[in-house]
């Protein structure tokens, strides 16, 4: 076929016959089995010891084409061995130079799937393949597919929208794995979102595969930073934040200087991460970090670009937000104000920092966002004195009453700490995260006074997933509360369903949750709830799938008629069988 002959048309060029030849010579003699004979001998392996050897051969059935293929292979292998030796041997120009001789005298046959491997291994090791080459390579798919990673990178590095094409789907994956996460049907208080270690997240997939990709080539690297930020400003979607963060320290795991030293947020980076690790930034690192921000130069303020993304992965966010809340009850036992704690300004710089990210890379203005005085000097005593609070109430329990009666928990919530929670970013970062604190402390009193902030926050934070998939997993924990009506009340009609018809991720999160403690909500309030998630028109199929799901569990626990209708007894006593505990 035509195939064939596009195929072997090198084997012309360097003077080796090929079928095309074969035909010619046998159409123009006069004894084709002499012409048949001394093709064979001229194009035949010329070593004189096989002249016996191969009537030999043919005498065992042993086909020629078979014997010549084995001959071949073992060449072949011999050959990339030693291609690969060339390749470490000598003075560096020298080795290149035959490199590039041998590919020159083998690119005509790199269609032959025989010779193919030759030909790739060689451009493999040249850290400079030719320009033609590389078009001619780029220009026809399948050769494109079989080169190796190190030649991709030499086409790639010229050809940002070819290379755009080889990362985009993995940066799709890379989001559509976060959100499996957040939306996962395990729900648990141990296991959420921010468990795995920063080691264990950079073994991932996507990671280890750009990774590959990028090598030690600073533009690739840059090229891949340029997509993250381009997306990062379409979407607005953090996770992109995280996979920057990720990728760098990724290559500083492999050691990757010639990256590393170049990307003036490696030092910040690494430092932070080791704050990630611990889900805490203690006073060290803090002294570290604040050195990093002390020391960008005039000039340089561009860098805050960089490291504000950094700071505003979602796992940064995390530990800078556990630091706080861990420092506010720090301070109350000290009988310290907030302005006082250096370590806490610092946590509130970062905090900011990272917040502002998305605005500072679409302005283009790079300095610090000025910190409001109210958060330091309003809303934060405010949250302590949710802790204050806290304290004297238990103490409160504690102590004998006289005639007074049990003192009731505050009920009402200071009209300011609604206020900050919708006006100001990072009083409402702080305010979700005091929330999620106290219900981890299973302070049903506390969760319940709060809760009435969240219908309305800054941007609705309060309605974002990764605090949904949060607040879901420490509602477990208050899983005994679900039988009452009060509580199920407050929690479902007054903050999840306020938002379910206009945020379908809301209505995703309630389902998740009720899949989970379905069978701890008393039956009336569980069938108002179920009919109150229908799906609407406008639900996509995970809403749908969920709900199916719920329905299902719920006639699981319906009794049977069978059951209802009351059983005539009989004259023998029935042996009693344990029924199955029904969830």
């Amino acid at each position: 076929g035509p195939g064939q002959a596009e195929m072997y048309a090198g084997l012309q060029e360097l003077g080796v016959a090929n079928g095309e030849d074969l035909k010619e010579t046998l159409t123009n003699c006069t004894e084709p089995l002499k012409a048949i004979e001394q093709f064979q001998t001229e194009n035949g392996v010329l070593l004189p010891s096989l002249q016996y050897a191969l009537p030999f051969l043919d005498l065992h059935g042993t086909p020629r084409l078979e014997f010549h293929q084995s001959v071949f292979d073992e060449l072949r292998e011999k050959l990339l061995e030693r291609v690969s030796a060339i390749a470490l041997e000598g003075k560096v120009e020298e080795r290149y130079k035959k490199l590039e001789d041998l590919l020159e005298k083998s690119f005509s046959l790199v269609k032959m799937p025989s010779i193919q491997p030759v030909v790739m291994c060689v451009m493999k090791h040249l850290p400079k393949v030719p320009e033609k080459k590389l078009k001619l390579v780029m220009a026809d798919k399948d050769l494109y597919k079989a080169c190796a990673v190190e030649v991709k990178r030499q086409i790639w590095q010229d050809n940002q929208a070819l290379f755009g094409d080889e990362v985009s789907p993995l940066l799709k994956q890379y989001i559509l794995e976060k959100e499996n996460i957040l939306f996962s049907n395990e729900i648990s208080f141990l296991q959420n979102f921010f468990s795995p270690s920063p080691k264990t997240r950079r073994q991932g997939e996507v990671v280890q595969k750009l990774t590959q990709m990028i090598g030690k080539n600073v533009k690739l690297y840059d090229m891949v930073l340029q997509f993250l930020r381009t997306l990062f400003l379409r979407t607005r979607n953090v996770h992109y934040c995280t996979l920057r963060a990720e990728l760098l320290m990724s290559l500083h795991d492999l050691e990757i200087s010639e990256i590393c030293t170049v990307d003036p947020c490696h030092k910040f980076t690494w430092c932070l991460d080791a704050c990630i690790r611990e889900k805490f930034v203690d006073n060290k690192r803090a002294r570290e970090l604040q050195g990093f921000l002390d020391g960008v130069k005039k000039g340089q303020e561009q860098v805050l670009g960089d490291l504000s993304m950094i700071l505003c992965d979602p796992f940064a966010i995390n530990t800078l937000a556990l630091s706080t809340i861990r420092h506010l009850q720090d301070l109350v036992g000290q009988d310290t104000l907030p302005r006082e704690s250096p370590d806490l300004l610092l946590l509130l710089r970062m905090l900011s920092l990272g917040q502002g990210a998305w605005d500072m890379i679409d302005s283009q203005v790079f300095k610090e966002p000025k910190m409001e005085a109210e958060l330091i000097t309003r809303f934060l005593p405010l949250l302590m004195s949710f802790v204050v609070d806290d304290h004297t109430f238990t103490v409160d329990q504690k102590l004998p009453s006289e005639e007074k009666g049990p003192i009731p928990y505050p009920s009402t919530i200071p009209e300011a700490f609604t206020k900050f929670l919708q006006e100001n970013r990072i009083a409402c970062e702080i305010g979700l995260y005091y929330i999620l604190h106290i219900t981890k402390q299973r302070n049903k009193n506390a969760f319940l006074r709060l809760l009435p902030a969240l219908v309305e926050t800054f941007s609705d934070l309060a309605f974002s997933d990764i605090f949904l998939h949060l607040l879901t997993g420490n509602l477990t924990l208050l899983s005994d509360e679900f039988a009452l009506e009060e509580f199920c009340t407050s929690l479902f009609d007054g903050f999840f369903l306020t938002a379910c018809s206009r945020k379908e991720n809301v209505h995703r999160h309630v389902l998740r949750l009720l899949l989970h403690l379905h069978h701890k909500v008393a039956p009336a309030k569980l069938e108002s709830l179920q009919k109150a998630l229908e799906p609407t028109k406008q639900s996509g199929e995970a809403v749908k799938e969920l709900h199916n799901q719920l329905s299902e569990k719920l006639e699981l626990r319906k009794p049977s008629p069978a059951e209802v209708t009351e059983t005539p007894s009989m004259e023998l006593p029935l042996p009693t069988v344990p029924t199955p505990a029904s969830r």
